[in-house]
């Protein structure tokens, strides 16, 4: 039995905080073959996960806000947000389900944030395609700009904490 709990998250969350990307995953499927992908995604405020989309092969994904607080966008074709929701567990809202070949993308709002993930299998690394054209690429300078962009239209705002 894997039990999800601060022993596992502890160690995780300061995997992240120490990795360049400023995120760690914690893998439960034993193969990248397995039917089914379920991890733990650590994720930093200063962390990028650039929009993007799983089509090939189509992909749903589910979230699930274990720690911290974390915002889920989706967006349409020309990269206008069509929704999102505040991952917050103490909230009461803990997760969400995106359909595959929909743009998205989450931004970690507090340090030690962790989401459960869970996807169809196999693992397949996002292709170039399918990274949204209208969002900054994982190398530019305007990621900040960007974040902040993107936290200003769904109403958050910058402080001392997030506020909605």
């Amino acid at each position: 039995m894997i039990k999800i709990n601060d022993a596992l998250l502890g160690p995780l969350i300061q995997e992240a905080k120490k990795s360049i990307r400023l995120r760690k995953n914690y893998n439960f499927h034993e193969k990248m073959d397995d039917p089914v992908q379920r991890l733990l995604n650590a994720l930093e405020p200063d962390t990028y996960v650039r929009p993007h989309r799983h089509r090939d092969p189509d992909k749903d994904e589910i979230f699930f806000i274990l720690r911290g607080r974390m915002v889920f966008i989706e967006f349409d074709e020309e990269g206008q947000i069509t929704d999102h929701v505040l991952l917050d567990p103490l909230a009461g809202s803990f997760g969400c389900e995106v359909k595959a070949g929909k743009w998205h993308c989450l931004i970690s709002l507090d340090s030690g944030s962790v989401a459960y993930e869970v996807k169809e299998g196999p693992f397949s690394p996002i292709q170039e395609s399918d990274f949204a054209p209208w969002s900054p690429d994982n190398d530019s300078e305007e990621i900040h700009q960007y974040k902040n962009h993107l936290l200003k239209e769904v109403g958050l705002v910058y402080g001392d904490s997030f506020n909605k």
